[in-house]
C-alpha cells in the first residue's frame, strides 16, 4: 500500500478532475438503479391500473424515466472524458518524474539494469497504473457511495430486504474482490516481471540483429522471446480466468439476493404495508444494485500487476545518486580542469581504478589520457562530467571541485564527443537542438559545416528534416560521428571531452572527423581518451596510467 499512497500524493494535482469523475460514476449507477426501478413500478402499476384495481397519473413517472435515460447517458459520457482526461494527465506527468529521477541516476545507477527493464518501466509500467484510478480507486470509491445511497433508499421501504442486499452488496463488493486479489497477486507480480523481461529480450534481439545473424545465435534468441511470451500469455490468462470468474459469482450474488427478496416480500409484503408495485420496484433495485460493485473483480485483479509495476517504478526512483549536484551554481572563472590526489573505486570492497592521480590541464591545452583497458581513462572523463563522486581527493574546474558545480553549470562548461553519438529516432535538426534549443537554421548549417557535413545534409532530400533513423541507424558512423561534433560546436562549451572520437571509423571518415576536432579543441581545455595513434596529433600532452 505504501506505493499506492505514493501515487496518490503524485496525482494530487488532479484531485478535483478525479474527484469529478467519481461524482459522476456515482451519478451514472444511482440513475441506471433509479431507472430500472422506476420502471418496474411503473409498469407494474400500468398493469394494475389497466384492470382497474389503482388510479396512476402516468406522465410524471413516464418523464422520470425518460429523464432518468438522458441522464444516465449523459453522464456515463462525462463521466469517460473525465476520468481518462485525468489518467493521462497523470500517466504523462508520471513519464516527465521517472525521466527526470532517472536522469539524476544516470549513468552511474543505471548501468546494472537493462535497456529493455528501463524502457520496459518507463512504458508499460507506468502504463499498468492507469488501472490505479480508471479500474482501482473509481469503481471502489463510487461503488462504496452507491451502495450506501442504494441501501438507504430500501431501508426507508423494508429494512429487511435492505439487510439481505447488504449482505449481497458486502459479499460481491468486499469478499469477492478481496479473494480475486489475493488469488491474483502471483500472477500479478509475473506480468509485471516478465513483460519487462519480454520488452528486454525484444531490445537485445532488435538491436542486436545483426551481430546475432553473425553468430548464428538469431533462432537462439527467438526461442527465448517466444518462451518468455508464452509465460507472460500464461500469467495473463490465469489472471483474466479469475477475473471472470469473480464478475460471474458477483452476477450470481445479486441473483440470489433477487430470489431471497422475492420470498421475503412474497410472504410478508402485504402484512407491512408494501404494495405490488412497491415490491417489484425492491426487487428491481436489489437487481441493478450489484452494478454498483460488478467492476470491483476485475478491478482487484489488476491490482497485483498496478502495485508490481509501482513497485518497480519506485524501487528505481529511491536509488541514492552516485553524488549529489547543488540545484545551482555560479560559473567557474576558468575552464582549467585539475586532478588533486584523486583516487576511485565503485564499491567499497572493489579495487581502486585510480590511486591519487593528479594532473592539471591549462585553457587552450589538449591532454591524451592513454593506457590499458581498465587502467581508468574512462573513469577520468566521468569524473569530470559530475557522474560519480571521487573516494579520495577533488576533480576542479577553474579552481571549483566538480562536486560544487549544479549540473546545468556542467553541461554548459563541458561538450563531450564520443565513439557513440546518441541521435534520437527525429530529424537532423531536432538532434542539434537537443544542446541549442533556440538555434536558427543559420546557426545549425554553421555547425554543420564546421563538422564538414552541411553538403551531405543538403544533399538530402529533406535536408534538416530528414529522420536519422532509430539510434541513427540511417545515417553512417562517420556522419552520426560528426553530428555529434557539430553538437560540440553549437553548445559553446570551453571544456571538450573527446572519448575514443575515431574508434569504427575509416580512413577517410577518420580524417574528416580529427580535421574538425582539430578547429573544435582550439583556445579549449581538452582530454583525449584514445587507443590509436591518429587522434594523438591533436594532443599537446600525454599521461599515461597504469592499470591498478
Amino acid at each position: 500500500m505504501k506505493d499506492l499512497c505514493h501515487l496518490l500524493r503524485l496525482a494530487r494535482p488532479w484531485r478535483f478532475r478525479m474527484a469529478v469523475g467519481i461524482l459522476l460514476s456515482v451519478i451514472v449507477i444511482l440513475s441506471n438503479v433509479a431507472l430500472l426501478a422506476l420502471s418496474g413500478w411503473f409498469i407494474t402499476s400500468m398493469a394494475l391500473a389497466g384492470v382497474g384495481s389503482l388510479a396512476l397519473e402516468f406522465f410524471t413517472p413516464a418523464a422520470a424515466i425518460r429523464g432518468l435515460a438522458v441522464l444516465r447517458t449523459f453522464a456515463r459520457y462525462l463521466e469517460r472524458l473525465v476520468t481518462h482526461d485525468a489518467t493521462l494527465r497523470l500517466l504523462s506527468v508520471l513519464r516527465v518524474w521517472f525521466y527526470q529521477q532517472l536522469a539524476h541516476l544516470a549513468p552511474a545507477r543505471l548501468q546494472d539494469f537493462r535497456d529493455g527493464d528501463v524502457l520496459a518501466r518507463f512504458r508499460a509500467d507506468i502504463d499498468s497504473l492507469d488501472n490505479f484510478y480508471l479500474r482501482i480507486l473509481t469503481p471502489a470509491i463510487a461503488g462504496l457511495i452507491s451502495s450506501l445511497i442504494i441501501l438507504a433508499g430500501i431501508c426507508w421501504f423494508s429494512p429487511s430486504v435492505a439487510l439481505i442486499d447488504a449482505v449481497v452488496l458486502i459479499l460481491a463488493g468486499v469478499v469477492v474482490p478481496w479473494i480475486v486479489a489475493s488469488l491474483t497477486q502471483a500472477c500479478g507480480n509475473q506480468i509485471a516481471t516478465v513483460r519487462s523481461s519480454v520488452q528486454a529480450a525484444s531490445t537485445d534481439l532488435v538491436r542486436g540483429l545483426a551481430e546475432l545473424q553473425m553468430v548464428g545465435a538469431v533462432s537462439h534468441q527467438t526461442d527465448h522471446l517466444r518462451q518468455l511470451s508464452q509465460q507472460l500469455i500464461s500469467a495473463q490468462r490465469r489472471q483474466a480466468w479469475i477475473s471472470a470468474s469473480g464478475g460471474a459469482i458477483c452476477a450470481l450474488m445479486g441473483q440470489l439476493g433477487l430470489f431471497f427478496a422475492f420470498i421475503l416480500l412474497f410472504n410478508t409484503g402485504h402484512a407491512t404495508g408494501i404494495t405490488a408495485s412497491e415490491i417489484v420496484m425492491l426487487l428491481f433495485t436489489i437487481l441493478a444494485s450489484t452494478e454498483a460493485v460488478a467492476g470491483l473483480p476485475a478491478a482487484f485483479a489488476a491490482l497485483g500487476t498496478t502495485r508490481a509495476a509501482a513497485r518497480r517504478l519506485f524501487s528505481m526512483t529511491e536509488l541514492t545518486p552516485a553524488i549529489v549536484l547543488p540545484e545551482t551554481s555560479a560559473m567557474p572563472e576558468s575552464s582549467e580542469l585539475s586532478f588533486s590526489a584523486v583516487t576511485m573505486r565503485y564499491t567499497p570492497d572493489a579495487p581502486n581504478v585510480l590511486d591519487k592521480l593528479s594532473f592539471t590541464v591549462p585553457v587552450g591545452h589538449c591532454l591524451a589520457i592513454l593506457g590499458p583497458s581498465g587502467a581508468g581513462k574512462t573513469t577520468a572523463l566521468n569524473l569530470v562530467q559530475g557522474f560519480w563522486e571521487t573516494t579520495a581527493g577533488d576533480v576542479s574546474i577553474g579552481g571549483r571541485p566538480v562536486r560544487a558545480l549544479s549540473e546545468d553549470t556542467l553541461r554548459q562548461m563541458i561538450s563531450v564527443v564520443g565513439q557513440k553519438t546518441y541521435l534520437f529516432n527525429a530529424s537532423i535538426r531536432d538532434n542539434l537542438r537537443l544542446v541549442a534549443p533556440d538555434a536558427d537554421d543559420e546557426a545549425l548549417w554553421d555547425a554543420l559545416a564546421r563538422a564538414a557535413l552541411d553538403d551531405e545534409v543538403r544533399a538530402f532530400p529533406l535536408g534538416l528534416d530528414t529522420l536519422v533513423g532509430e539510434l541513427g541507424g540511417r545515417l553512417s558512423g562517420g556522419q552520426a560521428r560528426r553530428i555529434g561534433i557539430a553538437r560540440a560546436f553549437l553548445s559553446h562549451a570551453p571544456i571538450v571531452l573527446l572519448d575514443e572520437p575515431t574508434e569504427g571509423l575509416d580512413a577517410v571518415n577518420t580524417e574528416l572527423v580529427l580535421n574538425c576536432l582539430k578547429e573544435l579543441i582550439k583556445g579549449k581545455t581538452t582530454l583525449l581518451v584514445t587507443h590509436q595513434i591518429q587522434p594523438l596529433s591533436l594532443a599537446d600532452s600525454r599521461l599515461l596510467l597504469d592499470k591498478q
